[in-house]
């Protein structure tokens, strides 16, 4: 795993932010035989060559484990607690709420659970909605349905706005749910609260379906996605055979990161061509994704193409097809359709007949339940934020790392874009199950 992680020369310290000595008794206690202690830590990296280098600069990076502990920063029975969702839909957002709101009411028997709508403009002092109560019986069954009850919206707001927000509903403790630009929000709103010497506690929960976010090996949604993906790719796979020189075309997630394309494709192994933004395919000219199409259709007349929807900033700039908008930034054609025409295209131009069915899933898997996998995963994300914002940590998010729940800093997890790395065992994979060509 030591591929989705940092160097150590960019690593920044891992120490997690506390607001202050733990001194009230867990309520756990009367139930509970064994709590996380502090000096409990994971190694950052596994792999030898990586430990011995670590090792003779000093002492291996570490992260803590996430857990209950015995002693606890808030007095739990006076607390009012929020949760926030930002970014687009994801697989098991219902699934965090209501562990979220189940662990801190049945667990901690804390005063008020709040849902601000809308992501970060709920927070506002104009939210497009006021926010919601959450109660065992509002959130009952909601992580049996897709979507996110809470709504959510992108883009950044005001954060001393945001912070009036808490403290004059008397929140203490924040659960921030989104992706790496969520996560800035929330550094920026934990600093705020430093500043203004606040006892709030920002604790985030990462959510990316493409599964891009620094330091974390795997987000919630990931499962649920690459499952529903691997059966549009079976479907395209029928629509291929069913027509003479069919080409099954489908787009997957993937702005930036090809891991959902990646793991699709393997667990799916009809796919012919896999596609991804870190090892982008030439199109044209001998040796290009066009000719080897070629030859594919020539002997087994059908194939299956998976592209991630990153792979747009390469190639659509391999034909110059870039247009400006009014601010002068580039934006770039939709992958799939650009694949679609060009294949189209090519095979007009050589006298040959092809049928391409193109197949975009995103939006039906973004807004799917989640799967057990992804379920059970939300399950302990949420719990160990909650045991975490209890014990007055903050500025920080939870992941999973080396088979433990730790606690990152948020400044790791907002550090770069976690990449697919094109030289590592996963592509190596997804190359000799295709049988394509090593374009990059």
């Amino acid at each position: 795993m030591d591929a989705y992680c940092v160097s150590p020369e960019e690593l920044p310290a891992l120490d997690i932010e506390r607001l202050g000595p733990a001194t009230v008794d867990s309520p756990l206690a009367a139930r509970r035989r064994r709590f996380t202690e502090d000096d409990e830590r994971v190694s950052v990296y596994t792999h030898s060559h990586t430990l011995r280098a670590v090792r003779s600069g000093g002492e291996i990076p570490t992260f803590e484990v996430a857990g209950p502990r015995r002693k606890l920063f808030f007095q739990p029975r006076t607390l009012r607690c929020g949760i926030v969702t930002c970014g687009g839909l994801c697989p098991g957002l219902n699934d965090v709420i209501r562990t979220v709101t189940l662990a801190l009411i049945w667990q901690y028997a804390v005063e008020k659970v709040y849902g601000f709508r809308y992501g970060y403009a709920g927070l506002t002092a104009n939210p497009p909605a006021p926010p919601m109560e959450l109660t065992p019986e509002v959130v009952d069954d909601i992580h049996l349905q897709g979507g996110d009850i809470l709504g959510s919206s992108r883009g950044p707001q005001d954060e001393n706005e945001m912070v009036d927000t808490l403290e004059r509903m008397g929140i203490s403790m924040l659960f921030v749910v989104g992706g790496d630009g969520t996560m800035r929000g929330a550094r920026a709103l934990a600093g705020v609260i430093k500043r203004r010497g606040a006892a709030v506690a920002v604790i985030g929960i990462p959510k990316t379906v493409d599964n891009d976010i620094s330091g974390i090996e795997q987000s919630f949604g990931f499962s649920t996605a690459v499952e529903a993906c691997r059966a549009a790719i079976h479907s395209a796979h029928q629509e291929a055979r069913g027509a003479w020189n069919g080409v099954g075309l489908v787009k997957l997630m993937g702005r930036e990161s090809g891991f959902i394309a990646a793991q699709a494709t393997l667990a799916n192994s009809d796919v012919n061509f896999c596609f991804v933004p870190e090892a982008p395919p030439v199109l044209d000219g001998p040796g290009g994704f066009l000719e080897a199409l070629e030859r594919r259709l020539d002997v087994k007349h059908h194939a299956v193409v998976v592209v991630a929807e990153g792979v747009g900033e390469t190639l659509a700039g391999q034909k110059g097809d870039v247009r400006l908008d009014i601010s002068g930034n580039a934006v770039r054609e939709d992958i799939g359709p650009l694949l679609h025409r060009r294949m189209v295209e090519h095979f007009k131009a050589v006298g040959k007949p092809i049928s391409v069915k193109y197949i975009d899933p995103s939006y039906m898997i973004r807004s799917l339940p989640a799967d057990s996998n992804d379920s059970a995963f939300c399950l302990m994300l949420g719990q160990n934020a909650v045991h975490a914002g209890m014990s007055g940590r903050t500025n920080m998010v939870i992941g999973y790392w080396n088979q433990y729940y730790v606690h990152i800093p948020i400044d790791l997890a907002t550090l770069k874009r976690k990449k697919l790395d094109p030289r590592g065992d996963v592509w190596q994979m997804v190359l000799e199950t295709t049988g394509q060509l090593r374009w990059s």
